[in-house]
């Protein structure tokens, strides 16, 4: 392939002006996934879950692949399988090396059942490697409805259970001593997890859930010690990772995984650089205290 070829394919704006109003639910689609994964990201770093969202990913793979072979919602076996492996992260790994070691565990299996289950599909190759590599491009105003409704779900839990929640992942130890209800916030968290994992799914697929989920959120702490701050600048970044992604996908012939997950790498380094440079200069950006714990 020539580098015009190359170009050409992930690059062609010939027609965009008419394809961009073609795809306006994708366009907020991808918004609300940004929101979903930049609130709940902050979590996740501040509870140290990021191997965690990956084996849930793998799970929510096989959940999908098996959906999709048998003639079911994709979404929803994505969903089914997503929540399956959180509660099973959260019922059995207690401890950071015990849930390292289940995740272990659980990581190879779901994405070996996930290829199984691929390999057993007679239908479109398209179909395939969408689930691994994202295909939001396809959204209609139905399955719109049901990322809204779902995502509602996810912020509406962690809104409800913000304040105990950042403080026990700042301090179990104390919380637990204050009486706040740990374990049960750690099942009701990771239940959310699971949901976020499945709709993220959708953009950047089983293999690139990390660039949705834990990228924003880093790049955040790079730049901020104000938890707020961190909190809403994870949001924005999500929200420009996956709408940008979309924008540019839709003048390209490749996956749509690639230009998000490249934006938000991008982005983590931007940050990155700046946070440095700070320091440099003698400005503190220190991890994020709890966000809303006072």
């Amino acid at each position: 392939m020539s580098w015009a070829d190359f170009m050409a394919a992930v690059f062609n704006f010939t027609d965009y002006g008419e394809l961009l109003p073609l795809f306006r639910d994708s366009l907020l689609a991808g918004a609300i996934l940004g929101v979903v994964g930049g609130l709940i990201g902050t979590f996740v770093m501040m509870r140290e879950l990021a191997f965690a969202v990956h084996g849930i990913a793998e799970l929510s793979f096989a959940g999908a692949a098996f959906a999709l072979l048998i003639g079911a919602d994709v979404i929803g076996g994505s969903l089914v399988g997503s929540v399956l492996a959180a509660l099973l992260l959260g019922v059995m790994g207690v401890r950071a090396r015990e849930k390292n070691s289940v995740i272990g565990v659980i990581m190879p299996f779901g994405l070996g059942l996930g290829i199984l289950f691929l390999s057993l599909y007679q239908g479109r190759a398209a179909n395939k490697f969408g689930l691994l590599t994202g295909q939001i491009v396809s959204v209609d105003s139905t399955a719109l409805s049901i990322l809204a409704g779902t995502a509602l779900v996810v912020v509406a839990g962690l809104v409800a259970i913000w304040r105990p929640l950042t403080f026990a992942s700042a301090d179990p130890d104390i919380a637990t001593a204050r009486g706040v209800p740990v374990r049960s916030l750690s099942l009701v968290f990771m239940v959310l997890l699971g949901i976020a994992v499945a709709m993220s799914i959708q953009v950047v697929g089983a293999l690139l859930v990390l660039a949705l989920l834990i990228t924003p959120a880093a790049a955040a702490l790079q730049v901020s010690a104000a938890p707020r701050m961190v909190v809403l600048l994870s949001v924005a970044f999500a929200m420009t990772a996956t709408v940008g992604g979309i924008m540019l996908a839709l003048g390209g012939r490749i996956p749509i995984s690639p230009y998000v997950t490249t934006l938000s790498f991008l982005i983590y380094l931007v940050c990155r650089f700046v946070g440095a440079w700070r320091r440099r200069r003698g400005w503190s950006v220190r991890p994020a205290a709890v966000p809303g714990h006072h």
